[in-house]
């Protein structure tokens, strides 16, 4: 089975090499650049065993994009603490949605009737709305990307047309077919980065319920998520535009 691979970093602003991957499942790093080969410089090699090949990297390649700790502890926080991030950050919330359902979703009033006639009322019916229109009323920004299946599953196309809920409180929703994100190697997690210095993990039961919230602010994992922002929200198109892509 082939290994999940995590892009690090790299330390080149054109070739891409030298660069660092993590192995997600047993945290090996996975480092690749230019090979040492010279004779001399590999007759002073220590335990060079068979087979392998010593490579030659920037030390800041490691610092900047290495792991910091030998083991990491996640730090996790409640849904009441989740919720308090919305309320306190600063000038911008962005998601990335990947998840082809949500239980939530499901038991929200007008979920049923949409599945039933495709059309529904979308009532304020969440806090959420209220505080994401309170912010975005001062100028903050709140944005997604949601990722979808083709065809759709029932869950993503409750989103596409419930989407225009989240617009009328401010929030600027885009949306991404799956076969793109994979082109892309956008990671298949859902979380919020705020303010471009805190990252929020959401991690859901096998139900699909959200379970609790890993906080990551550590600054090169924190840059990782921004570069997926921004390659998600370069390529992903605005909710309505797909959605009348889908008709066609």
């Amino acid at each position: 089975m082939a290994r999940r691979l995590r892009f690090n970093g790299t330390g080149s602003d054109v070739t891409g090499c030298p660069a660092v991957h993590e192995d997600l499942d047993s945290g090996e790093i996975v480092i690749h650049g230019t090979p040492l080969s010279d004779p001399e410089d590999l007759a002073q090699l220590r335990h060079l065993g068979e087979g392998e090949t010593p490579i030659v990297v920037p030390r800041e390649l490691l610092v900047d994009f290495g792991p910091k700790e030998a083991t990491r502890t996640p730090r996790i926080i409640d849904l009441d603490d989740f919720g308090k991030l919305f309320e306190n950050f600063e000038h911008t919330a962005w998601r990335l949605e990947t998840r082809r359902r949500f239980a939530s979703d499901e038991v929200a009033p007008g979920y049923q009737e949409f599945v039933a006639t495709g059309e529904a009322p979308l009532d304020l019916y969440h806090p959420f709305f209220a505080t994401i229109r309170e912010q975005t009323r001062q100028g903050k920004r709140c944005e997604r990307v949601r990722i979808v299946d083709n065809p759709p599953t029932t869950g993503q196309r409750y989103l596409l047309y419930s989407a225009a809920r989240n617009r009328s409180v401010g929030e600027d929703i885009r949306n991404m077919w799956r076969a793109d994100a994979d082109r892309l190697r956008l990671p298949a997690e859902d979380f919020w980065v705020f303010d471009s210095r805190l990252v929020a993990l959401l991690n859901f039961d096998d139900d699909d319920n959200l379970l609790n919230v890993e906080v990551i602010t550590e600054p090169a994992a924190v840059n990782r998520y921004l570069q997926v922002r921004d390659a998600a929200w370069h390529y992903a198109a605005r909710y309505d535009t797909f959605e009348a892509g889908l008709a066609t």
